[in-house]
């Protein structure tokens, strides 16, 4: 039962974090229908935005109290959503608004987005001297353990990560169910041409979306960088898991993609790794990721638009 708890523990960690970057695709796809390839970027910006925050108010981090260390989590959480907005802000503008304008066809947007992946993770690569092993400073205590139940060992780290996802995806939730700012994505997600034609302005809500999908990246990537190590090319695995939960979830909802990220965090780390007849593991961690996409492949075989459906005016 510990090893269990723990394991379900560390699954829980890991989907939020992958829901709160599903929420991204999901959204962009909502308006636009397309995919944007280079929010895995968006979601390594916010890692390296809320670092040089970070280290830059409290050094090494030692003999912080309670309350500071609530505040410098608050603190890491805004500096990656900010970083995460302004490069979305910005990719939306640079990458995507231009080809938008021209009628481009979709093709020129994946390239374009795959273009800005590239681009992204060596300018960051650059910048940061390609460094492989970048560590937030422990002011958290990592390793300190909160509770024992059963045996297992629940951390203050994943209990602060999965309050603070669930707290966001709430939010986002909140926000397009029930704010004027919701309504006009819902609306140009259904029917962009009649939602202008009933006054949204179509850019701005389409920019809009990107800075709040840019935002919750932006987050997800200073919790991830804080629990684990980060670089420029942190983005690729968590970023393809993370389409994969909004595609498990289904894609342009917002609900499913909070569901498929939870889903897809917990089925990679119990299915492979922990102990279930006999106190063993069935296969092992070197098949987490394998665990995940044959999850998602056997879902969408039952299930082709995802657990809920694919469309966003559906998930408010």
């Amino acid at each position: 039962m510990s090893e269990f708890l723990n394991f379900l523990m560390l699954g829980l960690t890991r989907g939020s974090m992958y829901a709160l970057i599903a929420l991204g695709y999901t959204l962009v796809y909502g308006v636009l229908q397309l995919i944007n390839f280079a929010h895995s970027e968006v979601f390594m910006a916010g890692a390296f935005g809320s670092f040089l925050v970070v280290h830059l108010v409290v050094g090494e981090g030692e003999g912080l109290g309670g309350f500071e260390q609530l505040l410098v989590t608050l603190l890491g959480l805004v500096a990656g959503a900010i970083s995460g907005a302004v490069v979305a802000f910005v990719l939306e503008r640079v990458a995507y608004r231009p080809l938008r304008r021209r009628g481009a066809p979709k093709l020129a947007f994946l390239i374009s987005a795959i273009g800005a992946s590239f681009f992204l993770s060596q300018l960051f690569g650059k910048l940061f001297n390609r460094l492989g092993n970048n560590q937030f400073p422990d002011y958290l205590h990592k390793g300190e353990v909160l509770w024992t139940p059963f045996g297992a060992r629940i951390k203050l780290l994943q209990v602060v990560i999965i309050i603070s996802a669930v707290l966001l995806m709430i939010f986002l939730d909140r926000l397009v169910s029930g704010t004027k700012l919701g309504r006009g994505i819902r609306a140009t997600a259904e029917d962009a041409p009649t939602a202008a034609l009933m006054g949204v302005d179509i850019d701005r809500t389409i920019s809009r979306t990107f800075i709040i999908g840019g935002a919750l990246a932006g987050a997800a990537g200073f919790l991830f960088g804080y629990a684990f190590v980060f670089s420029n090319t942190m983005g690729f695995i968590p970023g393809i898991k993370a389409f994969a939960a909004a595609v498990l979830g289904g894609i342009g909802n917002i609900r499913g993609a909070m569901i498929g990220g939870l889903l897809l965090g917990v089925a990679e780390n119990l299915i492979p790794t922990a102990p279930w007849v006999g106190g063993d593991a069935w296969i092992g961690q070197e098949w987490t990721d394998v665990v995940a996409f044959v999850l998602l492949i056997l879902i969408l075989v039952f299930r082709p638009t995802g657990i809920l459906g694919e469309r966003l005016g559906r998930a408010a």
